[in-house]
């Protein structure tokens, strides 16, 4: 039992110039006499669907142990810190993006079936389907009375590559992971300052917005008072939380600012106004900004499409200089396969990055990674085949205590279809259905 001398809205605003603020979860938003289910309502379920391209080394991101304290792969270790939260698994099979039956072409069109477990009409034409994703199902379910149902990311110009997405299929496939129905793509935002906007901005004209950034003037600045008053009504510790939000929000535009003009430094790099040039800075403030929209419960639901298919991006922080789809075709060469492993992991650590992201806040007896799921893979195996059976495919998160960690679930190859997956993830959510794209049943072993 809960008690508190107060009792905030969970949704509070601060209102100022063009400005809403909300808060993040404070102890004084638990009404008196609160039981521990009635707060747990105040604590929701977050997800987040993170889609890679191009499979993943094959004898790098695998394990054979099926017991606790199982040895982490290669690609993963990044990842072993937070074991307690994170299921592996194996041999799962990506039906959905395999071509249809005497359909010929190529692939490349694999990221919109990630979430919707359907294969894509092929088509080049406006006359696109491919499945409602789970993430716009869940955003029906726990996103509809929130500022934003849900966030559609990307750290990748849909346009760079626009003109090669596959034989015979619509650029579009590749370019969104998120569909609210099978004819609907939603576009994915790659700019963290049309984001930020998104989440705090409250009116204004574009005019008015860009005369705020010429003077750096932070997005809180207009609410200060009103934070200071909201400050001396709450307790300590609620106080504090108020204080670590603000730097939070500070420390965020900060960066974005810093990133806007290293980017307008760069000659000839052709990208919108506020993309940051670098791949690490970018993917990173996508990811704080998204614990931010989860943490003031902007939203409750995310996508992020990390690269598109048949990028030629090379990223230097890897520890690497393969390109990524160049790198993927490693003709089977060991010493190619540990160089794309390399870059692998890479991307692996920019999921443990927004999990620790998610840990370091904390919420009521818990944390945000408590209270959130993280789907994170690919609907490609061994990428130099274009295999999609073995795919890599992991959770991260609490699910609110639903879902445990410290996890290997190993499957019989091209027996268990990555729709199984999708449809016992619904479950965690209380959504409830029969089936969810081709999948043959629920996952076993995952809750």
């Amino acid at each position: 039992m809960f008690v508190t001398r107060k009792s905030l809205p969970r949704r509070t605003f601060l209102r100022g110039a063009g400005t809403a603020l909300a808060l993040p979860l404070l102890e004084s938003m638990f009404p008196a006499f609160i039981t521990r289910s009635q707060a747990a309502e105040l604590r929701p379920t977050r997800f987040t669907g993170v889609f890679i391209p191009h499979g993943a080394a094959p004898g790098h991101w695998e394990t054979k142990s099926t017991d606790k304290n199982f040895e982490f792969p290669f690609i993963y270790k990044p990842l072993e810190h937070l074991r307690d939260q994170v299921v592996l698994t194996t041999g799962m099979w990506s039906q959905s993006a395999e071509n249809p039956p005497g359909v010929t072409g190529a692939d490349h069109f694999v990221a919109s079936a990630f979430l919707a477990g359907v294969k894509p009409k092929k088509t080049t034409g406006a006359d696109v389907e491919v499945g409602t994703t789970i993430d716009q199902i869940l955003a029906l379910k726990i996103g509809q009375t929130n500022l934003l149902p849900s966030l559609q990311l990307a750290v990748e110009d849909p346009g760079s590559n626009s003109t090669n997405c596959g034989e015979g299929y619509s650029c579009i496939y590749t370019n969104t992971i998120s569909w609210s129905t099978p004819n609907r793509p939603l576009p994915m935002e790659i700019n963290p300052q049309v984001v930020f906007e998104k989440m705090f901005g409250s009116g204004g004209s574009p005019e008015e917005r860009a005369l705020r950034r010429q003077q750096q003037n932070s997005i809180l600045d207009s609410v200060t008072q009103d934070l200071a008053k909201l400050g001396q009504q709450v307790g300590s510790a609620d106080r504090m939380r108020i204080e670590q939000y603000s730097e939070d929000v500070r420390e965020i535009e900060r960066r974005m600012q810093i990133a806007m003009t290293k980017s307008a430094e760069v000659p000839g790099f052709d990208m919108p106004f506020g993309v940051p040039e670098s791949f690490d800075v970018h993917i990173k403030l996508q990811f704080d900004l998204l614990a931010l929209a989860f943490q003031a419960d902007i939203t409750r639901v995310a996508t992020l499409l990390m690269a598109r298919d048949l990028t030629g991006r090379v990223y230097p922080k890897s520890g690497t200089d393969i390109s990524f789809h160049g790198g993927s075709h490693h003709a089977e060469d060991p010493g190619r396969i540990a160089q794309y492993a390399v870059l692998n992991r890479y991307h692996a650590s920019m999921v443990a990055y927004f999990a620790d992201k998610l840990k370091s806040v904390k919420e009521g007896e818990g944390t945000l990674l408590d209270n959130s799921v993280t789907l994170f893979g690919s609907n490609m195996g061994n990428s130099n085949q274009h295999q999609h059976f073995d795919v890599p495919m992991i959770l991260v998160g609490g699910a609110g205590g639903k879902l445990k960690g410290d996890k290997h679930l190993a499957f019989k190859t091209r027996t268990v279809p990555s729709s199984n997956l999708l449809l016992s993830v619904l479950d965690l959510f209380d959504v409830h259905q029969d089936k969810f794209g081709d999948s043959t049943g629920r996952l076993p072993g995952l809750v």
